[in-house]
């Protein structure tokens, strides 16, 4: 498995060895040893989540405040997506600031983003299949949102007219939030 620290700290990028052949491909999705000696600490996954979207859609910012905090390992079943994730760690030299990565069922990268981040993604086709490891169980009272859109986080999502919930549409900007990293 091939690691890429990108530009923000914590977040990781990890693309597997894919074995092609006749019959199809297999790859190695998940593998704790891996991603812990990668990460230099252990993380328990307790929960796996998974959303089907057409074209368009748009999930995110999303994140859980503490002590609900979640770290997360997502990929592309099927489909492909623009993923975003922003800083949002007090203190942190890249506060406010965001990476997007392209996931897919074609390069099956894997993207590991740690607590403090908000998370979101855009599909980029019809019928994408979106799955998720979080490291702690979902928590309605400690979930939370950014404006997706926030002028200040200078997000190009890359689609004119996405279609979004609408919690995601009434959430705030970045810095109207109490962060809590």
């Amino acid at each position: 498995m091939e690691i890429i620290e990108l530009e923000i700290q914590g977040l990781v990028l990890l693309k597997p060895k894919v074995f092609n052949d006749d019959r199809g491909y297999f790859y190695e999705s998940y593998n704790k040893e891996i991603l812990e000696n990668t990460l230099g600490f252990s993380i328990d996954f307790v929960q796996d989540n998974e959303s089907l979207s057409s074209k368009d859609v748009l999930r995110g910012l999303h994140f859980q405040e503490a002590p609900f905090e979640q770290a997360k390992l997502v990929r592309v079943i099927k489909g492909r997506v623009t993923d975003v994730c922003v800083d949002i760690r007090s203190g942190s030299p890249t506060f406010g600031k965001h990476i997007k990565v392209e996931l897919s069922e074609q390069n099956k990268h894997l993207l590991f983003i740690p607590a403090g981040f908000a998370h979101g993604f855009v599909t980029r086709e019809d019928n994408t299949i979106f799955s998720y490891k979080c490291s702690s169980f979902y928590n309605r009272s400690s979930e939370n949102s950014i404006l997706w859109n926030d002028q200040e986080l200078g997000i190009d999502w890359e689609v004119i007219d996405p279609i979004i919930s609408d919690k995601d549409r009434s959430a705030n900007p970045l810095k109207e939030l109490d962060t809590v990293f």
